[in-house]
């Protein structure tokens, strides 16, 4: 265990600010790639980007060689800091990063080569260093997240959004004050993780409680929330689900008040079972990374959400529109700086008075903004956003696709699950349809991120496609839900 009061925080974050302008010579706008899993050094390390100006660029620690090698290009990051798991992937790449100057291993005594020691340049930096000043739109960090067409986007943020804009989600939604102990079970690779476990928990004082296993289990987090002093836990649905499959009337939470949700849908019989099995109610939240968290079941900026036509016109109650957040003329906090270098993706998210979130919903009597379905074709899998284009891509890189299309596909524990419609070429055509299955999983697992692997595979001899020739997505998406149905 590692316990740190923020007298404490204080002291390791300057060191790390230290280090980051002195040892690894970053300026104020330069941007930091940060691809570690929850150790304290990502703390250390988030709160020293705030001091010096420097933007942080977080990733999951499930990025692959492809992944390392386009977020650094794209982003033109000056360093990077990560492990020993994921350095030689770096390594392998760092050549046709041009704009790399400094790579930052976070090690236990371990040494290797090119690379700085993070906690030799900690140890010699200075306790003292005085924060720069940055203003209100400065950018404080940048997330990618995917999309139904090309590579992931770059969210750009800003310290006013991030800073007194995650207030609103502290006080309200998550509902903390400075005895409360909050653990969001998240990637440190999200903007959900930014908010449940760094903004909106101390800038109400609030104590962060975090768990350095790398996979999930279930049984890990229902003993923790039995043995420590857990006020308010948040999770996806599927967290709940996985919880559910054991007898949580067995374990004992002394301390815990209040549970959250967001990333997904949250089922009606999840939070059902979750009420019936412990008492408490499992609070919604809504949000995408341009926006963080801007709906929930207390509000929030909800005074700000319209559902609205095509022409921008808001639309009754009771009546399926695009969920839309109205910026004119004031634009919300939380609602992102754009798009890192593509001022017409930017433009394309706003219509007439709105920031258009490409969600459809339903604006029911009481106020409240009932998700009906995504607008595009991004799938939601326990959490996590993905692009069928990366799968796609990487399917494609296999000698045994001829074409694919990935859509989602319903899932008890998921939500939904990533599904592939698959074209052989000939020569495949009479292997084994089973081991070919596993054989293209391995090959997605192995070219991107893991966890976007189809897990459900169909071969087919045709794709539904347009006149223009693209893949008609949502008619295979439709096809599949309602077969599962």
């Amino acid at each position: 265990e590692v316990r740190w009061g923020f007298e404490e925080l204080g002291f390791h974050s300057r060191k790390a600010a230290s280090a980051l302008s002195e040892g690894c010579r970053l300026d104020k706008g330069d941007g930091l790639l940060l691809v570690l899993p929850r150790v304290p050094e990502w703390w250390m390390i988030s709160v020293g980007c705030m001091r010096t100006g420097i933007v942080s660029i977080p990733g999951t620690t499930q990025l692959t060689s492809k992944d390392l090698l386009y977020r650094l290009q794209a982003s033109k990051a000056k360093c990077i800091i990560t492990n020993d798991a994921l350095a030689p992937l770096v390594d392998s790449v760092a050549s046709e990063c041009h704009a790399l100057k400094n790579r930052v291993l976070v090690s236990k005594g371990r040494r290797r080569e090119g690379w700085l020691d993070f906690h030799d340049l900690v140890e010699a930096a200075s306790d003292k260093h005085q924060p720069v000043q940055t203003k209100s739109q400065d950018p404080v960090s940048i997330f990618f997240t995917s999309g139904t067409t090309g590579y992931p986007k770059m969210v750009k943020q800003s310290c006013a959004n991030l800073g007194i804009g995650m207030r609103n989600i502290g006080r309200t939604w998550m509902n903390l004050n400075p005895s409360s102990v909050m653990w969001g079970v998240s990637d440190t690779g999200w903007v959900k993780f930014q908010f449940s476990s760094l903004y909106a928990t101390w800038i109400e004082g609030a104590c962060v409680f975090a768990h350095g296993k790398a996979q999930f289990d279930s049984l890990v987090v229902l003993n923790c929330l039995s043995k420590y002093p857990v006020t308010t836990f948040c999770g996806t649905p599927t967290i709940f689900r996985m919880l559910l499959q054991h007898d949580v009337r067995r374990y004992k939470f002394k301390s815990l008040v209040s549970c959250l949700s967001g990333g997904e849908p949250l089922p009606p019989e999840v939070s059902a079972q979750w009420k019936a099995q412990t008492g408490m109610e499992i609070y919604e939240g809504y949000g995408q990374t341009e926006t963080v968290c801007s709906c929930s079941v207390t509000d929030l900026f909800s005074s700000y959400f319209v559902i609205i036509d095509k022409h921008s016109n808001p639309l009754p109650l009771g009546e399926e529109g695009d969920i839309g957040i109205r910026i004119k003329p004031k634009r919300p906090l939380g609602l992102f700086l754009g798009y890192v270098d593509d001022p017409l993706k930017t433009a394309s998210t706003e219509r007439g008075d709105f920031y258009i979130t490409g969600d459809r919903g339903v604006m029911a009597e009481d106020g409240y903004i009932h998700f009906v379905a995504r607008a595009d074709d991004v799938i939601l899998s326990a959490g996590y956003r993905i692009g069928p284009f990366e799968v796609e891509n990487a399917l494609l890189g296999h000698p045994a696709v001829v074409e694919a299309a990935v859509v989602s596909s319903p899932d008890l524990i998921r939500g939904e699950v990533v599904k592939a419609f698959i074209i052989l070429s000939p020569a495949y055509e009479s292997h084994d349809k089973d081991k070919l299955i596993l054989e293209l999983q391995d090959h997605v697992k192995g070219t991107t991120a893991p966890y976007k692997y189809p897990r459900k595979i169909e071969f087919v001899q045709d794709l539904p496609k347009t006149i223009s020739g693209k893949v008609r997505r949502k008619e295979l998406r439709n096809k599949e839900w309602e077969r599962s149905h």
